[in-house]
């Protein structure tokens, strides 16, 4: 069984910068492409970031040049560096499969405001 937990997001101002962190037990990652997710309050959950099992990454339009995704095959875990964070970036972030095909985890609620 899968589990996926994410941590490290937080409240921060506009401009500011958090590290996620989603620490992956049941699976190997290095053998998936992964995503970062988020929702937003009454929004559908979006794909916002993904790596394919092979290193290449792709972006939403809305995060290209702001977030950088990473992982550590050797730690098992999934990061998101997001910086130059905006206010409509609010939302609760979640990795998962580059599919969405794991059981989601609790995610991790970020929170950009002055």
């Amino acid at each position: 069984q899968v589990q996926l937990v994410e941590s490290g997001g937080g409240s921060v101002q506009p401009g500011g910068s958090l590290r996620l962190s989603c620490a992956v037990s049941g699976r190997i990652i290095r053998s998936y492409g992964m995503g970062w997710y988020r929702q937003a309050p009454g929004k559908q959950r979006e794909l916002v970031a993904r790596v394919t099992s092979f290193g290449t990454t792709n972006y939403a339009d809305s995060v290209k040049g702001r977030f950088t995704l990473s992982r550590d095959n050797t730690k098992n875990t999934v990061y998101l560096q997001m910086n130059s964070l905006k206010p409509e970036d609010t939302a609760v972030y979640y990795c998962n499969r580059y599919d969405g095909g794991w059981e989601w985890g609790q995610g991790t609620q970020v929170t950009v405001s002055s």
